[in-house]
């Protein structure tokens, strides 16, 4: 694996699972927030997202006080791993103003719609009646 540089956003890892989204957002911020002002707090709970989150911080010297000083930290018993995140988060984007729609988040999206949108149709047969 290549050495990612140094930005504001730090990926986390090996979280606990059982947490709910909001409880291991608020978790996470109270956690990370003594180093620095915190822009956002992405943890997602789907199957293949579960146990990780994002962390962005306002600037790069706190996400890198964080990741070196919270490294393998027991977090709910489990010892979390860091390091920083592959790509600008969308919340630094939208600040610097290079944020930019990803085209291929929204093709995907649109074409979930268009699924939700025949399948409920095709419930309420020709006639429109269920």
């Amino acid at each position: 694996m290549a050495d990612i540089p140094p930005n504001q956003t730090i990926y986390v890892q090996n979280l606990y699972e059982k947490l709910p989204k909001e409880e291991l957002r608020k978790a996470l911020y109270a956690m990370f927030s003594q180093f620095g002002k915190i822009l956002d707090v992405v943890a997602l709970k789907t199957l293949r997202m579960r146990g990780q989150a994002w962390v962005v911080f306002a600037d790069v010297a706190a996400a890198t006080n964080a990741k070196n000083t919270m490294q393998c930290f027991p977090f709910f018993e489990k010892p979390i791993r860091i390091q920083f995140a592959r790509t600008k988060s969308d919340a630094v984007a939208k600040l610097d103003g290079s944020y930019k729609p990803d085209k291929e988040r929204s093709r995907k999206s649109a074409a979930a719609r268009e699924t939700l949108i025949k399948r409920s149709e095709g419930k309420r047969g020709p006639s429109g009646a269920t």
